[in-house]
């Protein structure tokens, strides 16, 4: 009698766990995609050695690899409704790191902004990465850019907190607070009084952001748009913290140095960038 309660435990815990498998397959497979939710210009996914061109309403998978062109520009849409966009002649790998859900992009050249989803007082740790530096987020807003070839990397907060650590010299972190912004240099510790507190960086990135955007929304869309809206709309709800209102600041510098390998993306600076969906200053 014993022996038979306890094949029928043993079976159920086994059909059990054969549910939990296949319930969590499918959001395994959700959290490892993302969304285009607007594309403009020269925007591709490398895909064994070609190049396949994204347009609106298409997904990427872990491990790719997202290059943009001179003028290509694109906001990608999470299964948290965090967001990202990518700026021109950007390289930059998604979820590069197997299973490590919280390492969301890889930037090896170009301009990335970052708009995390999470509800008030609950964080929601991500990381990105660039050749020299780990930038570890709770929510936030944040833009990073990749300036050459040597890795060199500024982080620019414009909502919450970041820990900026140097990958290729000792030290300690760095942490930023809305408004800072550092330059992480290869093979130099990081220091607290490198932290610019001025707004200058900041500013000079929320200037090319939104004249992009201006120029963006003068001029045909060609391939794929906005899905549900203009490239300042909101497209997936608001970023950052829950409830805030208006835009969130874009703040990207100008172009961001050498243009990575890219299907056919010579190397001109990257204009401004779209208007930042949620989140604001």
């Amino acid at each position: 009698m014993l022996r038979r309660s306890q094949l029928t435990w043993t079976s159920r815990s086994l059909q059990l766990a054969a549910v939990l498998v296949f319930s969590i397959a499918p959001l395994a497979a959700q959290e490892s995609a993302a969304k285009v939710i607007y594309q403009t210009g020269q925007v591709s996914v490398a895909n064994g050695g070609y190049f396949k061109a994204l347009s609106a309403g298409d997904q990427i998978k872990a491990q790719q690899v997202v290059v943009t062109g001179p003028d290509g520009f694109a906001r990608f849409e999470v299964a948290d409704g965090s967001t990202f966009e990518i700026f021109p002649n950007s390289r930059v790998v998604f979820r590069e790191t197997p299973g490590n859900w919280q390492h969301l992009l890889n930037v090896w050249m170009g301009r990335v902004k970052v708009f995390i989803q999470h509800a008030p007082g609950v964080p929601n740790p991500n990381q990105v990465t660039s050749p020299t530096a780990v930038i570890s987020v709770r929510g936030t807003v944040f833009d990073v850019v990749v300036q050459d070839s040597d890795g060199t990397t500024l982080v620019s907060v414009d909502e919450g907190e970041v820990a900026v650590r140097n990958l290729t010299a000792q030290g300690n972190s760095a942490i930023l607070h809305p408004g800072d912004s550092i330059t992480v240099y290869r093979d130099v510790p990081l220091f607290g009084r490198q932290i610019d507190k001025g707004n200058i960086l900041r500013n000079a990135l929320r200037v090319a952001r939104d004249a992009y955007y201006q120029i963006m929304i003068q001029r045909p869309v060609g391939g794929g748009g906005p899905v549900g809206g203009v490239p300042g709309s909101t497209g997936g709800g608001a970023q950052g913290d829950k409830g805030k209102g208006g835009n969130s600041p874009g703040t990207p510098p100008a172009g961001p140095g050498a243009p990575p390998a890219g299907p056919g993306a010579p190397p001109a600076g990257p204009g401004a960038p779209p208007a930042a969906p949620g989140g604001g200053d």
